[in-house]
């Protein structure tokens, strides 16, 4: 077969895998970054639908390959936009599930809608699978090759234009795939053809004029859509990147005064502000600035100016320079050096470029060196000492009260962040850290013991001595010096908390009269904390309280994970009384789409066998047969979500990571599947099970290691570039993704020799594994971490040979070496219809 009939192949596969990533972009802007678990999900139901359908319609379908292939290629198109269109306009809140189930209607319709796109192009390639039984191994590595190229391609594609007119480029090259596949019709194909191609052509050209693309319409409850409804607000500027859509708002009748924990004893009247909003909803402020320092005296009266009181000239590293409202604060208290941190370029080109002038000049002083980098990263390659390490409050208090951001890879404020961060200090330098405070408290304690860990890890033998505790009405600020503070040091973070009604929570010497005078509580939660985390009981109070307050680690980075479950009967009791409030959503919207996945992909496993039972009858005995690819499906994802996650730290963002380790795992599994019946010969004597269990072994073994060796290795590494970090990432991958491509096939041409008709359902059901392992995974990490998941993925891995050890390879004589001849037909045979 030559490949350029496969090409149809790899460019619906580029374009299912772009979507893929686009959606989660795109749901990030209208919900928030959770939602891109679900879309992970909801990719590979339709791939198990998908299999569910081919493997009941297989015989009409193949006879008209051609036909087929095209009308798939072609609905995949057209659902690509409609059904995005109509999901996005669904009135789902994800922020209602706890209190109204209706809403778990809505996500239902919203999986319905968004399943299309992938059903359609799951079918072009499960079609494929079928119509070449004795090439699967050409098809599966024209599917991957695609894939991966689609999942990093969006990525660069998405730097150039908005997201919106990416789905566009996506649906012409479904039509382009069609157009190609519709050349192998019988009659009518050059008609056929060129309608196709017309179709693409139009639609790759039916952009704006501009790329002011419309955004998506984003949830009612985010910052972005609350600020819209203020009388006479309006856009003013908009950027859009894979790192986030930032828009820049002004509000004229009803100006922006945007100052975290501004305290009550402010007189002065902040400058005008323009406020930007990064996917509708994390908020910075860009305030007007004339050079004159007085201007912006206000920033003195926030919480976040504490440490300058103790602290004369210093240098300052903030990480998150935002608008610039932090280096403001900075300039006002006279520091003499100040590093800002960004990690978005679109930001620094507002901040630099179009409102430079707004801002007064602030980035283009001789002082203040404003750098493209990630935080972390920053920190690892830093040649210098600071005396203060400034991070801001740069989210929603909206994002903050809800949980959105309860299942978000966060390793900002772990304890390798913050030995990190006081590593970089000068002998009696302050972290310095705020956050939005909630009753009862979740993040300042959560923050509190992490800091303590840290220290304790670098051999502090009182930590207490080393932190301090401040409160306005809304947000707190924590300091953490790499010194013991002194008396003076106390003296003055009193004297500072007096001046300004803030209250002391936590000081050397702190006593319970001390506490709770401003702004007063019914409890005064902090201070009983810290009380409590500073001596021995800590470990007692962590696991009674109401909040999960465990220290966040690199190997589980959900500082923003509050949930326990021991506490969701009283809260959901509560919820008619602001108790739902309480709840991380973020966590509860994957637990409930676990389970309605669960039910739909056991429906989709059943279905065939029901349906199909005396077609699919004795030729292997079911039960094993679908535990070994079961077990497949969960193991790969398992290990490929995992991945993603850790790859977030090393990358710098979500979305590089999901798209890196997809290309990476995708393309070199494709490669292992290539490699798979080579393999066999080589090492298994002929035998599959044999060559599985080997590879497993390998896939163990590799595993295992990176599980030691992918801290070091970040830690080492994280100064360098990203396109540097992007090649050692998929260099990092490659080894173990070749051995992960290997079961798959090999099970599989062992068992199509026996059967074709178990083809497409084997695809359906590790489909369907799959997408119960892609939430399984980030509901595991939070509990057992990243090594957990790649344990269990590990033990997966070794345990499917097991299952092939039955009595169907009793036929080893003939359908082993059928399978074998299958994969030798020609040297690029493999075998293998699914992603995993």
């Amino acid at each position: 077969m030559r490949a350029g009939r496969l090409l149809p192949v790899a460019l619906i596969s580029a374009a299912t895998l772009a979507y893929e990533v686009l959606l989660m972009r795109l749901f990030s802007i209208i919900q928030w970054h959770q939602i891109a678990y679900m879309i992970i999900s909801i990719a590979l139901l339709g791939f198990g639908a998908s299999g569910t359908f081919v493997a009941l319609a297989r015989r009409p379908l193949v006879k008209r390959y051609s036909t087929a292939f095209a009308a798939s290629a072609a609905l995949f198109g057209i659902t690509a936009v409609a059904s995005f269109a109509g999901a996005e306009r669904l009135p789902f809140n994800a922020l209602e599930v706890v209190w109204n189930p209706g809403q778990l209607g809505w996500l239902a319709a919203s999986y319905a809608l968004l399943i299309l796109p992938f059903f359609f192009g799951a079918t072009c390639i499960g079609l494929a699978f079928s119509r070449h039984p004795g090439q699967i191994g050409r098809v599966y590595a024209f599917d991957l090759v695609g894939a991966g190229v689609g999942a990093l391609g969006i990525i660069g594609l998405l730097f150039l234009v908005f997201p919106s007119v990416a789905l566009r480029y996506i649906a012409a090259l479904a039509f382009a795939a069609a157009a190609l596949a519709a050349t192998g019709m019988a009659r009518r194909r050059r008609f056929a053809a060129g309608s196709l191609w017309l179709a693409a052509a139009v639609i790759a050209v039916w952009l704006p004029p501009s790329f002011t693309a419309t955004a998506p319409h984003m949830s009612q409850y985010k910052g972005l859509s609350l600020a819209l409804d203020v009388p006479s607000a309006q856009m003013v500027e908009e950027r859009s990147s894979p790192l986030g859509l930032l828009t820049v708002v002004a509000s004229p009748s009803v100006p922006f005064r945007h100052a975290p924990g501004l305290s009550l004893a402010n007189t002065q009247e902040p400058p005008a502000q323009l406020a930007v909003f990064s996917d509708g909803d994390g908020i910075t402020a860009m305030t007007a600035y004339s050079g004159d320092p007085a201007t912006v005296a206000y920033l003195e009266r926030t919480t976040a100016a504490l440490p300058y009181r103790m602290l004369a000239r210093p240098r300052v590293l903030v990480l998150g320079a935002g608008g610039g409202e932090q280096v403001l604060l900075a300039l006002r208290a006279g520091a003499n050096i100040v590093d800002a941190v960004e990690i978005n370029p679109q930001m620094i080109d507002l901040a630099r470029n179009r409102f430079a002038k707004f801002i007064g000049g602030i980035f283009s002083l001789p002082h203040v060196h404003l750098h493209l980098a990630e935080a972390r990263a920053f920190a690892a390659s830093a040649g210098e000492r600071y005396d203060l390490i400034q991070m801001p409050l740069l989210d929603s208090f909206s994002a903050a009260a809800a949980g959105v951001q309860s299942m978000h890879e966060n390793y900002t404020y772990t304890v390798e962040a913050l030995r990190d961060y006081l590593a970089v200090l000068k002998p009696d330098g302050i972290v310095a850290v705020t956050r939005w405070l909630r009753a009862p408290p979740r993040d300042i304690l959560k923050l509190f013991a992490t800091a303590i860990a840290a220290l304790d890890a670098d051999g502090v033998s009182q930590p207490g001595r080393h932190l301090a505790l401040i409160r306005s009405w809304n947000t707190a600020t924590l300091l953490v010096a790499k010194s013991s503070f002194s008396s003076e040091d106390v003296a003055a973070i009193r004297a500072f908390a007096a001046e300004n009604f803030f209250d002391v929570s936590w000081v050397p010497g702190i006593s319970a009269s001390d506490v709770n005078r401003y702004n007063q509580l019914d409890q005064e939660y902090l201070y009983e904390g810290a009380l409590a985390l500073i001596g021995p009981e800590r470990a007692d109070f962590t696991e009674r309280y109401k909040f999960n307050i465990v220290p966040a680690t690199d190997n589980k980075p959900y500082f923003f994970d509050f949930f326990r479950w021991q506490a969701l009967p009283e809260l959901l009791k509560l919820r008619t009384q602001g108790g739902a409030a309480m709840l991380d959503w973020g966590y509860l919207i994957l637990a409930a789409t676990l389970v309605q996945a669960a039910i739909i992909s056991a429906v989709l496993i059943l279905l065939p066998l029901w349906l199909r039972r005396r077609a699919l009858g004795s030729a292997v005995p079911r039960l094993r047969f679908g535990l070994y690819f079961f077990a497949l499906g969960l193991a790969f994802l398992f290990i490929e979500i995992a991945f993603i996650q850790r790859f977030v730290l090393f990358l710098g963002h979500p979305l590089y990571a999901v798209a890196v380790v997809l290309a990476g795992f995708l393309v070199f599994a494709g490669l292992g599947s290539t490699l798979a019946a080579r393999w066999v010969v080589a090492v298994g004597s002929g035998s599959a099970v044999r060559g599985i269990t080997l590879a497993v072994v390998v896939i163990a073994f590799l595993a295992g290691s990176y599980l030691l060796a992918l801290p070091v290795i970040f830690e080492r590494l994280l100064i360098l570039p990203d396109a540097a970090k992007i090649a050692i990432a998929l260099l990092l991958i490659a080894p173990l993704a070749v051995f992960m491509g290997m079961p798959f096939p090999l099970g599989l041409g062992h068992i199509g020799a026996c059967s074709e008709e178990f083809l497409p359902w084997a695809w359906g059901i590790n489909g369907c594994a799959s997408v119960l392992s892609a939430i399984l995974a980030a509901l595991l990490a939070t509990h057992i971490g990243f090594t957990g998941v790649v344990t269990i993925a590990t033990i997966l891995y070794l345990a499917a040979p097991a299952l092939l050890a039955g009595s169907w390879y009793r036929h080893d004589q003939r359908t082993s070496q059928g399978s074998i001849s299958n994969l030798n037909r020609s040297r690029d045979k493999r075998n293998g219809p699914s992603r995993n």
